[in-house]
């Protein structure tokens, strides 16, 4: 075959893709930048990454628009607004889970990230229930992040004064507090598997929020064959698993069916009840893996943040300096932090909203899923078209934001210095999708910040003016960068 047919092949065969891509847009989708065959919208998002490449489409098309991951079409909505509409409105059309190939290779369809399957929607109301028989958003959580955050405080006085990266002393800090309520057990801070599993959690998010990752859900299906970090984050979910296995066989061991220590026991429990029960959700595997997800999020997130939060306060001293003048005033230096106190500490109460509005920490959500076609503003949307709500974009809009990429506790302020509602501030999303653990992670964002504070002061070995606050990496997830601080005994 001459250079001119294969030329001419290559055109017929690249025409029929690109044909063949338009055949599959079933419905009437929103507009999004023209894709190229098995590309997608690659070469469009590429060179500036998904986040500015999502805000750029956003001002050419709107606050609903179309992208292709490769083949795939996704919807991206943005703002508050639009957001409320598709998955508050329309909550059941918009209800089910979305794909994230990189969550369908670690969880397999079990799970809260069972896309094409509708058994997380059991497994979420079980979870909830259980949890809230623990005591969730009752007292007695509050008494275990209490006692965790001067575990912490211990901890903290170890280092003397010394500069510390604190990413491990708070990762060790939010998973003894998931740890507690889903295994009954405390880890020491020295305890050397405990060490390395959160060490590989914290890897684990670093590559989740990296470049490659974009790329892996853009091409999974060629990319999986080949290396790349996305191995590696497989190998940790691995690790993970088999710690959870171990302390789940623990549990067996010593279950006692009428006194439920934990969620294990509680999830053990209801497995022998549904024993006989054909094709019933709760067995091992949807134990495991539950679990999994239950410890990751309820570590490494709310972690990340507290993290971010010192950053900043480290960045703007004034910041950390008035936290403190309200600590003193309000709790003083006698008792330890409750969360009856956060009422009367509006600014405290703003700097943590601030933290997690600037922090802006999963960008892009989780994917939800069209359970129906459905019509929404004008276009037709087909049934399991992916849906990411572009959270980043309610977050730093300068319509609800007045200095939107500026750290400023007075977004969360009014003339009078009380704390203010803001429709825009959807850190844990909205809908039915909602992050199941936001009780927890806000009880813990007041109670771990307001204990560091009230005991130390956060101190840098560089100037204000020198610190970078910009993310070390930003796409499905926002990693801080890397720095070191003092904790000076107050």
């Amino acid at each position: 075959m001459d250079a001119g047919s294969l030329l001419l092949l290559l055109a017929v065969f690249l025409g029929f893709l690109l044909l063949l891509t338009q055949r599959l847009q079933k419905g009437n989708l929103p507009p999004g930048p023209r894709p190229l065959p098995l590309l997608g919208n690659l070469l469009h998002i590429a060179p500036r990454g998904i986040l500015l490449s999502f805000l750029a489409f956003r001002e050419k098309y709107g606050d609903v628009f179309t992208v292709y991951l490769g083949t795939r079409p996704a919807v991206v909505i943005c703002g508050p607004e639009a957001m409320k509409e598709a998955v508050v409105k329309n909550a059941k059309a918009f209800s089910d889970c979305g794909i994230l190939a990189l969550a369908d290779a670690i969880f397999q369809g079990y799970g809260f990230f069972s896309s094409g399957r509708q058994h997380w929607k059991t497994l979420r109301r079980f979870s909830l229930t259980a949890l809230k028989d623990l005591g969730m958003g009752k007292k007695s959580v509050e008494e275990k992040i209490k006692t965790e955050a001067q575990c912490l405080v211990e901890e903290l006085r170890k280092s003397q004064g010394a500069l510390l990266d604190p990413t491990f002393l708070f990762n060790s800090a939010m998973a003894n507090v998931i740890s507690s309520l889903v295994f009954s057990e405390h880890f020491s801070y020295q305890d050397t598997q405990f060490q390395g599993l959160l060490n590989m959690l914290t890897e684990a998010f670093t590559i989740i929020s990296s470049s490659w990752i974009q790329l892996f859900e853009q091409f999974p299906h060629l990319l999986k064959f080949f290396p790349g970090p996305h191995r590696r984050v497989l190998e940790i979910a691995q690790h993970t698993k088999d710690f959870i296995a171990s302390n789940v066989e623990k549990h067996q061991e010593s279950l006692n069916p009428s006194d439920p220590r934990d969620f294990t026991d509680s999830f053990l429990i209801h497995m022998e009840k549904e024993k006989e029960v054909s094709a019933s959700e709760f067995d091992h595997k949807s134990l495991i893996f539950t679990i999994l997800n239950l410890f990751f999020a309820g570590t490494e997130t709310t972690s990340t943040t507290l993290r971010y939060g010192c950053l900043l306060l480290l960045k703007y001293p004034q910041v950390a300096e008035k936290v403190q003048e309200e600590i003193d005033q309000v709790i003083g230096k006698n008792r330890p932090p409750e969360l009856k106190d956060r009422a009367k500490m509006p600014y405290t109460d703003a700097v943590i909203h601030e933290i997690q509005r600037f922090s802006d920490l999963l960008p892009l959500g989780i994917p939800h899923m069209v359970t129906e076609d459905t019509s929404f503003q004008g276009y037709l949307l087909p049934k399991g078209i992916n849906v990411f709500l572009f959270l980043s974009s309610s977050l730093k809009d300068p319509h609800h934001f007045e200095k939107p990429h500026m750290f400023d506790p007075n977004h969360f302020l009014d003339a009078q210095g009380a704390l203010k509602k803001n429709e825009a501030f959807i850190p844990f999303s909205m809908g039915k999708r909602i992050c199941l653990g936001e009780g927890i992670a806000r009880s813990e964002l007041f109670l771990f910040l307001t204990t560091i504070l009230q005991n130390f002061s956060l101190v840098s070995s560089k100037p204000p003016e020198d610190l970078d606050i910009r993310p070390q990496k930003s796409g499905l997830g926002t990693v801080p960068p890397i720095y070191e601080l003092l904790f000076l005994p107050r």
